[in-house]
């Protein structure tokens, strides 16, 4: 593997604890240099395509934040459109001791209006609430409940069956 195909360090965790269990196998990985303080990255996993990130815990607000566009051929960022081929964006999040994953099918986030539509614009990032976060405010505590339909917490009581679903192609 070249440098562009290695996993990084979360993605390690998720394959050995999660996927390998779960008959889930990681192909054509693509690393996005640009977005490495996000573990940005692609790749297949049983032939689906994901997009990949790590959130990032920030100062003043409740939650972590996530980046979620590419760059046009005028190499300006614009969001994910629902012509790109996705089918799930996976989002790996850590809070101390604790780490799970955001499993969001593309008709969820074309549903929330992150992907862009001919009707909509997406969105470039947005905030993601891990079910150990306590929200603070109605909106974030409405799309914290929304989110929590497509997470799962890693560690020893990991509901595989969930994950499996959460993964299904719809």
């Amino acid at each position: 593997m070249n440098r562009t195909e290695t996993l990084n360090e979360n993605l390690i965790k998720v394959k050995t604890k999660i996927y390998d269990k779960c008959t889930l196998e990681i192909s054509k990985i693509n690393n996005e240099l640009e977005g490495t303080e996000y573990d940005a990255c692609q790749f297949e996993l049983n032939g689906m395509k994901i997009i990949c990130r790590s959130s990032k815990i920030t100062p003043k607000k409740v939650g972590q934040f996530v980046t979620f566009w590419k760059r046009n051929i005028k190499g300006i960022t614009e969001p994910y459109s629902e012509t790109d081929r996705i089918d799930f964006y996976v989002i790996n999040v850590k809070s101390e001791n604790r780490f799970g994953q955001f499993v969001f099918p593309k008709s969820e986030l074309i549903n929330k209006g992150i992907i862009t539509t001919e009707k909509k614009d997406g969105k470039r990032g947005f905030r993601v609430y891990p079910k150990w976060d306590k929200t603070q405010n109605k909106q974030a505590e409405k799309t914290q409940k929304w989110q929590l339909n497509y997470f799962y917490e890693m560690n020893d009581s990991t509901d595989f069956k969930k994950v499996t679903e959460l993964y299904e192609k719809e």
